[in-house]
């Protein structure tokens, strides 16, 4: 099991990611906007520089859905390879056989 605090570090970097998902994607859009002037450009890039790190949805790290671990992670089934095996073993996952001989 991972620290709770990453793990809850991690959640609180989603909810600002979708808290200032419209803002930066506006901010984004206008820096990259060729019509527009210089200044207007270089001044959308410093809004953009003065929001909040955690904002950006780079800064989130894939992590199981059942122990928190953040390596080894399968995105389709949002776990770990241990908890995969796991719960394939219990049988909880449908259509997972865990092959052993």
């Amino acid at each position: 099991m991972a620290k709770k605090s990453a793990i809850e570090k991690n959640n609180r970097r989603r909810r600002l990611v979708a808290q200032y998902a419209e803002k930066r994607a506006a901010l984004k859009a206008k820096a990259l906007d060729e019509n527009l002037p210089l200044e207007e450009r270089f001044q959308a890039r410093m809004d953009l520089a003065k929001l909040p790190r955690n904002s950006a949805p780079s800064r989130i790290r894939n992590r199981c859905e059942v122990s928190g671990r953040p390596r080894a992670y399968y995105r389709k089934l949002k776990m770990s390879r241990i908890a995969l095996r796991e719960l394939g073993s219990a049988g909880m996952i449908p259509g997972l056989v865990k092959s052993s001989w």
